[in-house]
């Protein structure tokens, strides 16, 4: 979202076609047929398609804020760790909105953009960021731009050009968007044609013109479904590219529209309800179907134990989950149970102060706690290498304090269990997987799992055939 003191609220406008609650459970909803946007005088295509983008399935999602990122606070420092974040196991590089940020009722926020066809030269050129994407391809990682759909900064030229553009008062005066404070900013009426082909050429010029990989979509529950089809159309109609497309939002119609992932709201609220007030362990289990409601197979939900929100509103992961042991618990259950991963940075390195908006004081030490990069690094590693981590079958053996469970692909049968209790805990640990001859997956040590197990203060086995 565009701030980290907001908290999430729902816009649902009546204009709005087919908009639905986030947590909404109702069948799944089939738009309209819009026409895909074609458009022969957009940017000749820079550089060559990535062939190598990460299959959905298998990402593993990085955050980058820049201007928290480095010194620099530019895509110059971002380039400069790239390797830093391949090797931690990232494979998905995802840059906060690059554009230029409005000045007219503004509150420095990168997600009020004055401009969706220039670069913020705060960050550098347009010739910076194609080195950063290039030099991401490379190292075969994919590289997703962060997109503003649903509103514009005041001093966007749309402002005066095509005020027609904009949702209005009953006295013609632009709104923000209604119910939400965000009031640096003004509210896109989807009801204009004219409007949705220009942001749906803007996307795809930076498909063309930077050679990226895709889109996280801010607050995607905003802008109607119908849009997203007709978005979705268009950019998937590009038949060099293969994209990568994460809504930040939870209504179900996101899958149905072929966006690849959703946005795992519901599941770090209930997990920090467990750590703060000893919420069951369990509740985890109903996510795992409510939020999937509507998806394919190939479609995931995008956890984290942090992002650019939730750090600077709520807390960073240590204070959040129990320290740097506690936020390592969750980290696994978050990277292994039933989603895609996505890291914030500054967590691989336990940040210990939040990285507040507008994101321009504090800078990330990247020397601290080499122990806990190491820790995430094989966490990581055993994920990568794990199809039954990335595609198996869930069945879950949870206790009200302990997250237990397997994944299964074809012969490969993974077991993780994770205390997520400040104290020791007893697990039993259940008939069907006494037996079998598991082995850890860190260390390849032999395990044997008796009918009960105890585990220290947040421990965390991860465990496979």
């Amino acid at each position: 979202m565009k701030q980290a003191v907001v908290t999430l609220t729902l816009i649902l406008f009546s204009w709005m076609l087919g908009a639905c609650g986030k947590n909404d459970t109702a069948a799944p909803y089939t738009p309209p047929i819009t026409p895909p946007v074609t458009d022969t005088t957009i940017a000749a295509q820079y550089g060559t398609p990535f062939a190598n983008v990460t299959d959905p399935q298998d990402a593993v999602i990085y955050q980058v804020n820049m201007r928290v990122f480095s010194q620099q606070g530019n895509f110059a420092g971002v380039t400069a760790r790239l390797n830093a974040i391949k090797d931690l196991g990232a494979n998905v590089v995802y840059l906060m909105p690059v554009f230029p940020v409005g000045q007219l009722k503004a509150l420095n926020s990168p997600y009020c953009v004055k401009d969706y066809f220039t670069i913020n030269p705060e960050f550098g050129t347009l010739a910076d960021l194609r080195t950063l994407v290039d030099a991401a391809h490379q190292q075969n990682m994919s590289v997703i731009l962060d997109w503003v759909a649903n509103h514009t900064a005041w001093d966007h030229s749309w402002i005066t050009a095509h005020k027609d553009w904009y949702m209005q008062d009953g006295s013609g005066n632009i709104m923000s968007p209604p119910g939400t404070g965000w009031n640096d900013v003004a509210q896109l009426n989807y009801q204009n044609a004219e409007m949705r082909k220009a942001m749906i050429k803007a996307m795809k010029f930076w498909v063309m013109t930077a050679n990226i990989d895709g889109f996280r979509c801010d607050y995607a529950d905003g802008p109607p479904t119908d849009f997203w089809k007709q978005a979705m159309d268009t950019l998937r109609g590009i038949s060099t590219h293969k994209l990568i497309m994460l809504a930040e939002g939870g209504r179900t119609a996101n899958f149905t529209l072929g966006f690849n992932y959703n946005f795992g709201f519901s599941y770090f609220n209930t997990l920090k309800d467990i750590y703060s007030k000893e919420r069951p362990v369990t509740a985890i289990d109903t996510l795992n179907t409510s939020e999937y409601l509507s998806a394919s197979p190939g479609q995931r939900v995008v956890r984290y134990t942090s992002n650019h929100d939730v750090n600077g509103s709520d807390g960073t992961p240590t204070e959040l989950f129990g320290g740097i042991n506690g936020a390592m618990a969750a980290f696994v259950v978050t990277a292994f149970m039933k989603s895609v991963p996505m890291i914030y940075n500054g967590q691989e390195v336990a940040t210990a102060y939040r990285l507040l908006f507008p994101f321009t004081m504090a800078k990330i030490d990247w020397s601290v706690h080499p122990e806990v990069t190491a820790a995430y690094k094989k966490v990581l590693a055993f994920r990568s290498s794990s199809a039954a981590v990335k595609r198996g079958a869930l069945t879950t053996y949870s206790t009200s304090d302990v997250c237990a469970f397997t994944k299964v692909q074809g012969a490969e049968q993974v077991l993780i269990i994770a205390n997520l209790r400040n104290r020791a805990v007893n697990y039993t640990v259940p008939a069907a997987l006494q037996p079998l001859a598991w082995k850890d997956a860190l260390s390849g040590n032999a395990v044997t799992l008796g009918t009960a197990i105890t585990l220290a203060p947040y421990e965390y086995q991860l465990l496979k055939l």
